[in-house]
């Protein structure tokens, strides 16, 4: 615990160089021959990277470069399952913040069923305990991207009060409005969130009861109606282009923000940082550490790269990710859009970046048939990408190595 702590409190800043000199335009540029279809239209896939260097000191404290590419905010695009990240850092403060004596990311949480069509969570097959708390919603966000895990925390936090402190932190291009693959539910259907109550073994120490509350903002996206035909929930192909309006949305820059702000939270402003205890950090980055196979609580039996699209995505699904490499991230796949927004580290090395980076595979330009190209062209441009980004960061000179033995601390508790 002694370097989590120390982790909290570095520093750093943030730089982005003119075009001329962007590694990332040059990584692409050089290795075209060899990358797939994806490089010679990005437009076409809609392509869009972040990819940030991280430099230390000698006292240890980043600063960090950012290199774009392809990256516009007026760009629509569907985040899926990478809402999921702010929902648990979010959850987690929201419990902070109640200062509710006795009550904890591990007080066992209970969701109830009030308007229709809502269903109540009351039990938690996957804990030890059988029972459902914060804290174990937040680990299976991250080891295998749960979805009820994520709607249970969206009923928590509600929809405005999710996104106003997030638009508060300088989180300005986000909008998160809806559970996830779940029936049911329609546009104010989601701004109805369950009664929730967290109770320990002497009885209630806190209800919340049914919230109605609404959020929305345009954003002024381009292209929020997509594509020429849509299936609907009954199974017909509808001849009309499928609206994204009122779907979820988070700017890449927005996603690898919220990234940063929870691995380095002393390089961002105190408004940007999650209100986390250094309990909740080792809690988060350990869940985002580790491969499914290393989690007794829950038990999984994916392969390493289930929910690691950069660098292994498009690897055999056999093969295991060195216990080196670790990738704390958030990846989303849906509607054709695959996303992940990654804090990389290779421990033996001493290599440390972000990468954050979508594309959109959908050929037909048909949505919700369940027909897009997430194999055949997807995972091959994460894979190959982020190999190369990897390759060049073991290559680059580096005046201070990073020490990240914070991270394999945690990854002992």
């Amino acid at each position: 615990m002694r370097n989590i702590c120390l982790l909290l409190l570095l520093f750093g800043l943030t730089t982005a160089l003119p075009a001329q000199r962007n590694i990332l335009e040059k990584l692409i540029a050089t290795e075209k021959n060899t990358f797939g279809d994806w490089v010679q239209d990005p437009a076409k896939y809609e392509i869009q990277v972040l990819y940030t260097q991280i430099d230390r000191n000698a006292a240890g404290e980043p600063s960090f470069t950012t290199y774009r590419y392809g990256v516009d905010p007026g760009q629509y695009f569907y985040p899926a399952s990478t809402v999921k990240m702010p929902a648990a850092f979010m959850a987690l403060e929201k419990i902070n913040e109640l200062g509710v004596v006795g009550l904890d990311k591990q007080t066992v949480m209970q969701n109830f069923a009030g308007t229709a069509p809502q269903t109540a969570a009351l039990a938690d097959a996957t804990a030890t305990n059988g029972l459902p708390s914060v804290a174990q919603y937040v680990r299976k966000i991250f080891l295998v991207s749960d979805n009820d895990a994520y709607n249970r925390l969206y009923e928590f936090l509600g929809q405005r009060y999710f996104n106003e402190k997030l638009r508060a932190k300088g989180f300005t291009d986000t909008r998160i409005i809806h559970r996830l693959s779940v029936s049911g539910y329609d546009t104010l259907g989601n701004r109805t969130t369950n009664p929730i109550q967290f109770v320990n073994d002497q009885g209630p120490l806190y209800h919340q009861g049914e919230v109605y509350s609404s959020y929305y903002n345009d954003f002024g996206l381009t292209r929020q109606q997509r594509g020429v035909a849509y299936m609907d929930n009954d199974g017909e192909i509808i001849n009309e282009p499928f609206d994204f309006r009122y779907k979820n949305y988070v700017a890449i820059q927005d996603l690898h923000d919220i990234l940063k702000a929870a691995i380095f939270p002393q390089s961002v402003s105190e408004r940007e940082r999650f209100n986390l205890t250094p309990d909740d950090y080792a809690w988060v980055y350990r869940a985002m550490a580790q491969f499914p196979r290393e989690s007794d609580s829950p038990a999984y039996d994916h392969e390493d790269h289930y929910v690691k699209f950069w660098i292994y995505g498009d690897q055999d699904s056999t093969a295991q990710i060195p216990k080196n490499v670790r990738i704390l991230n958030k990846v989303g796949w849906a509607y054709g859009y695959l996303t992940d927004a990654a804090y990389i580290v290779d421990m033996d090395a001493g290599v440390e970046f972000f990468l954050v980076g979508t594309i959109h595979v959908n050929d037909n330009q048909t949505y919700n048939d369940g027909v897009y190209e997430y194999e055949e062209k997807g995972l091959p441009f994460f894979g190959e990408l982020g190999r190369a980004v990897y390759e060049h960061e073991l290559k680059r000179k580096r005046k201070h190595s990073p020490d990240l033995s914070w991270l394999e601390e945690v990854l002992k508790e």
